[in-house]
C-alpha cells in the first residue's frame, strides 16, 4: 500500500483552468484505475493558489499504471505551464486504517 501527498502551487490567474483539468485527472483515477483505491483534491485553506493530493495505491504497478493512465497524461500536458513551482511529492505508508480494510470507492461524478 502506498500514499502520496502531493503540493501543487498554480500560477495566479489559472486556477480555474487548472480544477477543470485536475478534475479529469481525478475522476479517471477514482473511476478507471482498479489499484487507485483513493484520490483526493484538497484546497489549501490559507492560499487559493495552493492544492494537495492525497492518493493510495494498492503497489508500485498501481502507481505506474497512474502515470501512464491517459487522463494522467492529458493533465500533465494541459497543466504543465501552470505550475508556479515543481509539485512536492512524499511517499508515505498507511498506518490507519490497516491496509487490509482499505477498499475502492465507488465511481465519482
Amino acid at each position: 500500500m502506498i500514499a502520496l501527498v502531493v503540493t501543487i502551487n498554480i500560477k495566479p490567474g489559472f486556477k480555474d483552468q487548472f480544477m477543470a483539468s485536475m478534475m479529469g485527472d481525478a475522476r479517471g483515477s477514482n473511476n478507471d484505475e482498479p489499484g487507485c483505491l483513493r484520490f483526493d483534491v484538497l484546497q489549501d485553506n490559507e492560499d487559493e493558489n495552493q492544492i494537495h493530493l492525497y492518493e493510495i495505491y494498492k503497489d508500485d504497478a498501481a502507481v505506474e499504471a497512474h502515470r501512464n493512465a491517459p487522463h494522467y497524461v492529458k493533465w500533465r500536458e494541459e497543466c504543465k505551464d501552470w505550475f508556479a513551482t515543481e509539485n512536492v511529492r512524499r511517499l508515505a505508508t498507511p498506518v490507519y486504517p490497516p491496509p487490509e480494510k482499505w477498499e475502492k470507492r465507488a465511481p465519482v461524478d
